[in-house]
């Protein structure tokens, strides 16, 4: 008798479940993933819904409001939104000709500035010397917010020059995200704080196992120094982004960051004070010299910033990646780790490539998750068929999240190419509107690609059943990765 009793309140449990799955849950394929697991994963599968499968759009983790109703931030944004208009009406052709993706931006309170001096940096040999000598000439404040810091090298580095410029009388205020910055827990984080700088986890793990917390990670890579100069791009900070000798690294890692200084860094700047009054509990009260109101005109490179994650209403990244797509007239070159994009993005690049576009798409060959691996391989096939050029990364591992239309436009940012970073992760992408960043980048992506081995589409439709299986499994469960 009282295994009926239990059979019974199983069954009414995992019903009770499914329907709260089918209630909540907006995306087919993601309600269906996670129908499956708690249907064929007795009891683990309604865990795992509970513990990563909230309905994180409709309930927001927190608001930017208190953000937006400062008076300074709401003269400095109807400035910058005339500039904005002025920019796509007069401004250069590459602008013109993304004219609706600037729009679908500027809605999204993201404006588009112009003057702005704009360097691209490949892997961290480039990128943490710049950081460094940045981070010593600060005056006023440093800002910085990132997914992954390790207790190593470069992460000692970072943090000796943040504790000697807050013993300068320089503010400093660190972000870190409690899931991918594990090993700076304790000790380190304590070190910086005895040091005078500010630091608060971005939203805190109590228990990993079963937190949900896990599963809202911000994958961001932020740093605003003085208002007006600010790096944004894929490579955190670990000695792994560093390809020397001395390192000893037993992988090449290939990755891309952006530094810029101008008025791009207003949306970086304001990414992180929304942040910060999250993660820190504090409602930091908003100075003019937070941002760049500087008239210096040396740089000439449009910028504007695309951000996403469980606070905004829509998936501002998958939108702008897709507007990017359908805007473009010759060739989409596509970087990315991780590539699951999901029935929308699979949707666009097809239509692409049935238009005329050429797309060229660069993944590892092999990932650092066997089931991630295999679900991004069962995608290739479909864009293959339309026509699509994919390559597979041998050098080691392309961690890049790039994209660049028509050489005209580079797209460089934190964002993979996959629904977590669409749906889950707090991310952020910096639009560059100049054919100088983009036929940079281009060229990046064609020096990378000699070191890669291209698809053949008539082969990889023939491969076994074997092979095939399991990235049909895997995909299955794409929308949970």
């Amino acid at each position: 008798m009282h295994w009926y009793i239990l059979t019974a309140l199983y069954i009414a449990l995992v019903g009770f479940v499914c329907l709260r799955i089918l209630y909540d849950t907006v995306s087919t394929s993601k309600t269906f993933g996670y129908l499956l697991i708690a249907i064929l994963l007795p009891g683990l599968g309604m865990i795992i819904y509970f513990a990563v499968g909230a309905n994180y759009r409709k309930n927001k983790l927190y608001s930017k409001k208190i953000v937006r109703d400062n008076t300074l931030l709401d003269e400095i944004l109807k400035k910058i939104r005339m500039e904005s208009k002025e920019a796509w009406d007069t401004g250069e052709k590459e602008v013109k000709t993304h004219k609706k993706l600037a729009r679908l931006l500027v809605n999204d309170n993201s404006p588009l500035s112009g003057h702005n001096e704009v360097k691209l940096l490949l892997n961290g040999e480039e990128k943490f010397p710049l950081v460094l000598e940045a981070l010593q000439a600060a005056k006023h404040h440093i800002h910085i917010e990132y997914y992954i810091y390790e207790d190593d090298v470069i992460g000692n580095l970072v943090k000796d020059v943040l504790i000697q410029k807050a013993a300068e009388g320089v503010k400093v205020r660190f972000i870190y995200d409690d899931f991918g910055s594990r090993s700076i827990r304790n000790k380190f984080v304590d070190e910086l704080r005895a040091g005078g700088v500010e630091a608060y986890p971005f939203y805190k793990i109590f228990f990993v196992a079963l937190s949900n917390r896990t599963n809202y990670r911000n994958h961001r890579k932020i740093i605003v120094i003085d208002g007006c100069t600010g790096f944004v791009g894929g490579i955190n900070i670990s000695d792994r982004y560093i390809n020397k000798p001395e390192n000893d690294n037993p992988v090449f890692w290939r990755d891309t960051h952006l530094r810029i200084n101008g008025p791009g860094t207003f949306y970086l700047q304001y990414l992180f004070i929304c942040d910060w009054n999250f993660s820190a509990n504090q409602h930091l009260k908003l100075q003019e010299d937070f941002f760049c109101t500087t008239n210096s005109k040396k740089g000439k490179a449009m910028v504007q910033i695309a951000a996403s994650g469980p606070d905004s209403a829509t998936p501002t990244i998958m939108f702008s990646l897709m507007e990017v797509i359908g805007l473009a007239e010759e060739e989409i070159l596509i970087t990315s780790p991780y590539f699951i994009p999901g029935e929308s993005m699979m949707d666009a690049i097809c239509m692409a490539l049935l238009s005329g576009v050429k797309v060229k798409l660069l993944v590892p060959d092999k990932s650092d998750s066997f089931i991630v691996n295999a679900a991004a391989r069962s995608y290739y096939g479909t864009i293959l068929d339309c026509g699509a050029e994919i390559w597979l990364y041998q050098k080691g591992f392309v961690h890049a999240k790039t994209m660049v239309a028509d050489g005209k436009l580079a797209i460089i940012g934190s964002a993979n190419m996959d629904h977590r970073s669409f749906e889950l992760n707090f991310e952020v992408n910096a639009m560059v509107y100049d054919t100088e960043i983009a036929t940079q980048l281009r060229d990046a992506f064609y020096n990378d690609i000699k070191d890669a081995k291209k698809i053949n589409p008539k082969t990889w439709k023939k491969r076994p059943l074997f092979k095939q299986l399991p990235e049909k499994f895997a995909r299955l469960f794409s929308p949970l990765l």
